[in-house]
């Protein structure tokens, strides 16, 4: 049998077609020996891995910088509105080969890495990966940054250059283990230090109101560092920058210090201004209220504001002076993107800058605020909305404050007219929430002083209109809008699935990738015997490529043969993994009574981290490890059930269990994920969906046809009349005796031998105050499972599944997400026009 290719040589298939000899491969060669004799020649003469890494992503940056540099003349020259995307999370992974992809080199790298008797894909394994996010927020950040390069649009990512991004989860005897990500201790080659472009950040101080307006004094001031990081585009020479900001300490700590001592304890507080872009919070979905991380928030939004001024006043073409002095046609040239309610201090920010500074009228400054920004909202869970505590204000941002309380006096001033006599209205609504502790609601102030609001899945748009914002919708119906989330194909697709990739372009061409629509042609072959077996071949040579992975990293042997169930994502209740562990238990428990039975082969895999302090998430993931360790080491099961714990998912390990899973596991309570991304991964990747309707996944079965997914449990309307009646999970345990079983099991400890009451806690949680109704959804989604397995014995069948569901992907590319936000919310229109590259002559 024939060796089957690796995935370099179907990249490099997929990059041929119609681009063969795209850069010349002795060039590259040039270039790298160049840069990998500059490494050695400061200290050693033997070259490490690392130094040919280095010399590899040295020579592919050297083809971005003049594309870089060229896209940005040219957006000086043409002056286009530009859009702004301010997120605290940047979650980009690595950088390497996704920056080949986009400049089509991948094929030439290979050749000339090989030809220098290298081996590129272990290059491509010294990257760290940048983990400046914490999930799904984090991630989508990425794919809009990818999208608004590929689409032409002139936008720049701004966040916060954390010198230690999401923590690396070890587990240790079963349980997550910390460790922190010091991701930039070898350098990064993607980032460009700009301390021309070095900005004062104020906190503290006092509010003066003085002849000549309110001034902000006796502040304490740290110095915002940018680096910047170039965005290319897929293949249309354009590269836009993501701008993230490091906190320095500005040097002139008083020197009279110096002559009593004070001196060394000077230098040495210069750290507390640093430690602002230290460390990455590691919450998903929850607020943590702590003064250094509203520094943080602050932070990036009042260096990334006087970066847009000062790009606004100066860009126009011809003239190196500041020309716009006019600050009233900012919304003509300026959009802002708040991602969640992290930014939110924009909002005041740009209102302290516009009558502060620029001594604009409130009313023409408020105008102009409302018409810039724009804000999306990621959740609707309580305990994951800001709310910030008055004092703390009051103490860091005194002038913001003031501030706050006039657009909200001014707020209510307009509510009361609308709504005369209704206080209990005036009591919702506030930006202030009144109570022991005097609070900030951060998504009330987004609301208010936004032109448009948006959830990111149709669901989840109509729920913040209906509950959590309906106010808000009520007064302002115009607002609100929908757009729902999506991937970049590229990363999602291409890169790491290029036989999938190759598959698709030899039956519907590549033009694909750009325009994810085109993947509805491939309805014309999902009767195709050829194509089936196709698709087919590339999902089980991921399957053993990525078995091979779990032998080598985990040394754990799996049946290449199983289905590969596949559940990751951040550990959180409302994600129900322990609605999986229960199926594994009631699994484990039917073939120990039947061992006879012809049973579906399953490799179940969980994985993802867990906040810090979050103990219950911290008990599943012991849960998950103790029953694995029962399960795997059972003689009677074999390999027709293993339960495996995917280490420190991350993007990396991502891009490696998605291409090759058959299975993928979307349940949260309907109506709590609000979009999820993963699961359009797993869908795009050819794995067939398990999941509740919420989030993108009601989207997902309208697009491939629900009877191409195994839709399960209850809707969001059962899910409200069941919260209006109490939930009572006493009353599925007593009824459902293969539920009490798996209850009795985890309580008495068979799980746990050694420690019998070590999952009481979760015992308890389940029986007796779970949120998100584990139990209630339980019959079904073994009975969903069960369906699983029958097709999974006719092959056939389901690869004709997964192509329904592959050709139903168009809709999830964040290429159409990116368009819709930039015609209906930012008044830009997005375009695949290609610009000259650096070598073609103008």
């Amino acid at each position: 049998m024939s060796k089957p290719l690796t995935d370099q040589e179907k990249r490099k298939q997929i990059s041929v077609r119609g681009l063969a000899g795209v850069e010349n491969v002795a060039d590259l060669k040039t270039n790298f020996n160049r840069h990998l004799h500059f490494t050695l020649v400061k200290d050693r003469n033997v070259a490490t891995k690392r130094d040919y890494y280095f010399a590899l992503a040295n020579t592919v940056r050297d083809y971005l910088v003049g594309r870089w540099i060229r896209t940005q003349q040219h957006y000086y020259e043409k002056d286009p509105k530009r859009v702004y995307y301010l997120s605290l999370e940047f979650y980009m992974g690595r950088t390497l080969q996704n920056t080949m992809v986009n400049l089509a080199l991948e094929n030439a790298c290979d050749e000339a890495t090989y030809q220098l008797g290298l081996d590129m894909e272990e290059l491509q394994d010294i990257e760290e990966d940048a983990g400046l996010g914490n999930g799904g927020l984090g991630r989508l950040a990425a794919c809009f940054l990818d999208s608004m390069a590929s689409l032409g649009l002139a936008a720049y990512g701004y966040g916060i250059r954390y010198e230690f991004g999401i923590f690396n989860q070890k587990i240790v005897s079963g349980w997550q283990v910390e460790e922190a990500d010091d991701w930039l201790r070898y350098g990064n080659p993607w980032e460009k230090a700009r301390p021309e472009y070095m900005r004062p950040v104020h906190f503290y101080g006092r509010v003066e109101h003085t002849a000549d307006g309110v001034k902000w004094v006796d502040t304490q001031v740290v110095l915002a560092l940018p680096y910047d990081t170039p965005v290319p585009g897929y293949r249309n020479n354009i590269v836009n920058t993501m701008r993230l900001w490091s906190a320095k300490a500005p040097c002139d700590f008083n020197l009279k210090d110096f002559n009593v001592g004070g001196y060394i304890q000077a230098v040495l507080d210069r750290n507390l201004a640093e430690n602002i872009s230290r460390v990455l919070y590691p919450n998903d979905n929850f607020f943590e209220g702590k003064e250094l991380r509203l520094k943080q928030e602050y932070f990036v939004v009042a260096a990334t504001l006087q970066d847009i001024i000062r790009r606004f006043k100066a860009s126009k073409f011809g003239s190196t002076e500041f020309v716009r002095l006019d600050l009233s046609t900012l919304p003509e040239k300026v959009a802002i993107q708040l991602n969640d309610t992290h930014p939110a201090m924009a909002i005041p920010e740009l209102m302290r800058i516009l009558v502060d500074l620029e001594k604009l009228s409130w009313e023409e400054s408020w105008d102009i605020v409302v018409h810039t920004c724009a804000y999306t909202n990621h959740t609707v869970l309580p305990e994951a909305l800001e709310r910030w505590p008055v004092d703390l204000f009051q103490n860091l941002l005194p002038r913001h404050l003031d501030i706050i309380y006039e657009i909200n006096r001014r707020h209510l001033e307009r509510i009361a007219k609308l709504y005369p006599g209704d206080l209990d209205r005036l009591r919702r609504m506030s930006l202030i929430e009144e109570g022991d502790v005097k609070k900030i609601n951060m998504a009330h102030l987004c609301i208010v002083g936004s032109h448009a609001v948006n959830g990111v899945a149709r669901i989840h748009s109509e729920i913040i209109k209906n509950t959590v914002f309906k106010d808000f919708y009520e007064v302002d119906p115009q607002k609100f809008q929908n757009k729902t989330n999506g991937i970049t194909p590229r990363r999602w697709l291409v890169m790491c699935n290029p036989g999938l990739a190759e598959v698709i372009a030899e039956r519907i061409g590549e033009d694909y990738i750009r325009d994810l629509d085109q993947l509805k042609k491939l309805l014309d072959f999902v009767d195709d015997d050829a194509f089936i077996r196709d698709v087919a071949k590339v999902k089980q040579e991921n399957k053993m490529k990525f078995a091979a992975y779990l032998e080598e990293h985990y040394k754990v042997k799996i049946n290449p043969n199983s289905m590969f169930d596949v559940h990751v994502k951040r550990i959180h209740e409302y994600k129900r993994q322990l609605l999986n562990c229960l199926h594994i238990i009631t699994l484990y428990n039917r073939i120990k009574k039947e061992p006879n039975k012809s049973w579906t082969p399953r490799t179940i895999m969980i994985g993802g981290k867990a906040a810090p302090g979050y103990h219950t998430a911290k008990m599943i993931i012991k849960l998950i490890t103790s029953i694995g360790d029962i399960v795997n080491n059972d003689p009677v099961v074999g390999d027709r059930l293993k339960v495996i714990f995917l280490e420190n998912y991350r993007v990396t390990l991502a891009e490696k269990v998605i291409p090759a899973s058959d299975l993928s596991e979307q349940i949260s309570t309907a109506g709590t994920e609000a979009s999820g991304t993963g699961n359009m991964k797993f869908m795009l990747n050819g794995a067939l969906t398990i999941g509740t309707m919420d989030g993108a996944n009601v989207e997902m079965a309208e697009e491939a046809g629900e009877e191409n997914l195994f839709i399960f449990g209850m809707r969001v309307d059962d899910v409200e009349a069941m919260d209006k009646k109490g939930y009572d999970a006493s009353s599925y345990y007593n009824c459902i005796p293969e539920l009490k079983q798996a209850m009795d099991q985890i309580s008495v400890g068979f799980f746990s031998p050694s420690q019998p009451d070590l999952f009481k806690d979760l015992v308890n949680m389940l029986m007796h105050h779970d949120r998100f109704k584990v139990f209630a959804d339980y019959e079904d989604y073994i009975k969903c499972q069960e369906k699983v397995s029958a097709l999974y014995k006719d092959p056939k069948e389901w690869t004709k599944m997964v192509i329904h569901n592959i050709a139903g992907c168009g809709k999830f590319s964040s290429d159409r997400t990116i368009s819709q936000y930039a015609r209906e919310i930012w008044g830009m229109e997005p375009s695949l026009e290609k610009i000259a590259a650096p070598d073609d002559p103008r």
